[in-house]
C-alpha cells in the first residue's frame, strides 16, 4: 500500500485487510510524507503485521508503490489503495487462483464515499480484460484489484522511468508477456469513488491527441526494451 493523506478511510481499509490475513503475512505501507494524521491512524491500529515505511519524499505514487513492493518478503503480493474495502472472500479466493496464474485481477463494486453501490461491476464500466494492445490504448489493470506472484515483480523491476506507464499497468503488461493472467469476474472489492456519481463519461482523458500518441509510443518502446532485455517473444492475445 502506498499512502498519502489517507486519514479519512485508511483505518477502515486496513481493518478489512487484516482480518483476512494469516499471522505470517505482512502489510507493507510506504507513506509519501503525509501531512495529515495518516501515520498516527496506522500506528494506533497496533498490528505487528504492519510494516510502515515513513518519511519518504517521492512525490510520486509510482515510485512510492515501487518502494513498498521492494520490501515484500512473501511469495504472493496484493496491491491495495488506501481508501477501498476488501470483501471477505478476497484474500482466500485470489490466493487460490494464484496457484495457476501469475497475476489475477478481480472485479469490484463501485461505491461512493459512504459505501453505497453506484455500479455493481467495475469490469462492465471499464471493459476490463486481457490484451496488450487493448491495455496500452486504455488500461484495465487497476492495482487495487490485482494480486500476483513474487516472480512477476522480479521480472518487472525496476519500473520504467516514465509517468506514461503506471506501476499497475506495467505489471499487467509484463505478466501478459511472461505468464498467465486471469480476470476474475466476481467482485471482491468495494472500489470507493469520492464523488456522488460515477459515469464512464467522467473517465475521459483531458490530454490532447498528441499527448496520448506520445504516451502510447513511450509504452511500446518500454515493452520492446523489456522484450529485448529478457529475450521474450510477444504472445498472441
Amino acid at each position: 500500500m502506498a499512502t498519502y493523506n489517507g486519514e479519512k478511510f485508511i483505518k477502515e481499509q486496513l481493518e478489512s485487510i487484516l482480518k483476512q490475513l494469516d499471522e505470517e503475512d505482512e502489510v507493507i505501507i510506504s507513506d509519501d510524507s503525509s501531512t495529515d494524521q495518516t501515520i498516527d491512524v496506522i500506528k494506533k491500529i497496533g498490528d505487528s503485521r504492519i510494516r510502515l515505511f515513513e518519511g519518504n519524499l517521492f512525490r510520486d505514487p509510482i515510485q512510492n508503490f515501487q518502494h513498498a513492493l521492494k520490501q515484500a518478503k512473501g511469495e504472493l503480493i496484493f496491491l491495495s489503495d488506501q481508501d477501498d474495502i476488501w470483501l471477505d472472500e478476497k484474500y482466500a479466493e485470489m490466493t487460490a487462483l494464484l496457484q495457476s496464474h501469475v497475476l489475477v485481477v478481480s472485479n469490484s463494486m463501485i461505491v461512493n464515499q459512504n459505501l453505497e453501490v453506484i455500479n455493481p461491476s467495475f469490469f462492465s464500466v471499464f471493459k476490463s480484460g486481457k490484451g496488450i494492445l487493448k491495455n496500452v490504448i486504455r488500461s484495465t489493470y487497476y492495482g487495487s484489484c490485482m494480486a500476483f506472484r513474487k516472480q512477476l515483480l522480479l521480472d518487472a523491476l525496476p519500473f520504467p522511468a516514465t509517468k506514461e506507464i503506471g506501476h499497475d499497468l506495467w505489471l499487467g503488461l509484463v505478466a501478459e508477456l511472461t505468464g498467465s493472467v486471469f480476470f476474475y469476474d466476481k467482485p471482491l472489492l468495494l472500489y470507493r469513488r469520492h464523488q456522488s456519481a460515477f459515469t464512464p463519461e467522467g473517465l475521459k482523458s483531458k490530454r490532447s491527441i498528441y499527448q496520448m500518441l506520445i504516451g502510447r509510443f513511450v509504452m511500446f518502446n518500454e515493452l520492446l526494451k523489456f522484450q529485448y532485455t529478457k529475450h521474450i517473444k510477444w504472445k498472441k492475445d
